[in-house]
């Protein structure tokens, strides 16, 4: 029989509705998003960034979720539908994808408080006492009942996620907060220059994770009242949060109580986080353990078959080292180190891959010499190849180099077509 905690918690977020953000373009991950919105970027050899708060939703017992959409959105569109399309409707449960409907106005969404605006009425329809708010680009694992838990006993109208980064990482990049002993927010910034240091840290701040819990009939008031404002942004950090502050109860709720030492977080918003974050998925004991069955991770993927490694001749072995190879890959007399392959990975014989970030579908010839290097899906590498040692000629072949030395690699930068995939070919 489950405790009271247990049932008191469980009661919480059947009656809350989660809105998923996920139109974001993720500009500062360049090529990677040309083709696609950051939370349908492929992360972790199987999955997709917008998985893991839609796996945090199912896992918490929040299964009333709809997805927000705008960018580039097709390649989301269609994993949601595949991978997220078995949720029953007449069992309280479902996925809703929310495109841009131009009920309210003749705009598409204009900033993330005008996205729930114009989804207003879908909300009311589910009843919700809470309504949660979450960002669609991050990875983490986190409990949302612990946020809606505290959330109602310490009588806030909004609660926000929060966690302390250091100064440098938030500049320009987070909404950042102050906060009293009971943290009760009395103080709220979004993507300052110079962000407000820690009381006890001043080389860190407290940054918002773009989640928040709201009181239905608060969030919908505070809405309307921000539509009517001609000189607002639309947007929670830049005009919800600092508006309402001073006269309502609005607190923050630290990400660390929900994970402990445990918590993990990562923004993958640069060529560098996205290729670190993946990285670390190759470490013996990862922090973010994608093998705890009591926090699996959902997605979708086809039927593929196991991974392969073959030969084992004196000059040419195919094994991995430190590595994450997903279904379908055959590793073909070559050596991969501290790398991960996504789905469908060819990579043939007498080469040398390292710290490599190996998205689906990509072919990699005879002769090939890899490192760092993040390769998009769909790219065949030809024979004979080096990428990674000089990155001066890395650059001048059309490939970016990013500040901290990973190579991004593309279809249009080998001059290959965009619309369809090579068809891999025998594992030589």
């Amino acid at each position: 029989m489950a405790d009271q905690s247990s049932r008191y918690i469980s009661n919480l977020t059947r009656d809350t509705y989660a809105l998923i953000l996920a139109g974001g373009k993720g500009s500062r991950l360049h090529e990677l998003t040309n083709w696609r919105a950051k939370p349908a970027l492929y992360f972790g050899g199987k999955f997709r960034i917008i998985d893991f708060p839609l796996s945090n939703c199912v896992n918490s017992g929040i299964r009333r979720i709809g997805v927000v959409t705008q960018y580039k959105s097709h390649s989301l569109i269609r994993h949601l539908v595949r991978g997220w399309g078995h949720f029953k409707k007449e069992l309280g449960e479902s996925v809703e994808i929310l495109p841009a409907s131009q009920r309210f106005s003749d705009s598409w969404y204009e900033g993330t408080a005008d996205a729930v605006f114009q989804n207003i009425d879908i909300i009311r329809d589910e009843l919700p006492k809470y309504v949660m708010i979450l960002s669609g680009d991050h990875i983490y694992r986190m409990d949302y009942g612990d946020m809606l838990a505290k959330h109602k006993e310490s009588g806030a109208k909004m609660t926000v996620s929060c966690m302390s980064v250091p100064l440098e990482e938030a500049a320009g990049a987070f909404g950042v907060m102050s906060v009293d002993e009971n943290y009760r927010i009395n103080g709220f910034e979004e993507k300052p220059a110079s962000p407000t240091p820690l009381p006890n840290d001043p080389t860190r701040c407290l940054a918002s994770m773009g989640n928040y819990v709201f009181d239905t009939e608060f969030l919908f008031e505070q809405l309307r009242v921000d539509s009517e404002n001609m000189g607002s942004q639309r947007d929670f950090g830049k005009d919800i949060i600092p508006s309402i502050i001073a006269d309502h109860p609005v607190y923050a709720y630290p990400f660390e109580q929900s994970g402990g030492d445990n918590a993990y977080w990562r923004d993958v918003g640069t060529i560098d986080s996205f290729w670190e974050a993946n990285m670390e998925m190759v470490a013996p004991v990862p922090q973010l353990n994608l093998y705890d069955r009591k926090w699996p991770i959902w997605t979708y993927q086809e039927q593929l078959p196991p991974a392969k490694f073959v030969w084992e001749d004196h000059d040419r072995r195919g094994e991995a080292i430190n590595s994450v190879v997903s279904g379908g890959c055959i590793i073909s007399g070559s050596t991969l180190r501290s790398s991960i392959c996504f789905s469908n990975v060819r990579v043939h014989s007498y080469g040398l891959i390292e710290d490599a970030v190996i998205l689906p579908d990509v072919e990699i010839k005879r002769h090939c010499k890899l490192k760092k290097v993040i390769i998009d899906r769909g790219c065949v590498i030809p024979e004979g190849t080096t990428i990674g040692y000089d990155h001066e000629q890395d650059r001048a072949r059309g490939f970016r180099v990013s500040e901290k030395g990973v190579v991004l690699v593309t279809r249009e930068m080998l001059g290959q077509p965009v619309g369809g995939l090579s068809k891999p070919r025998k594992h030589d």
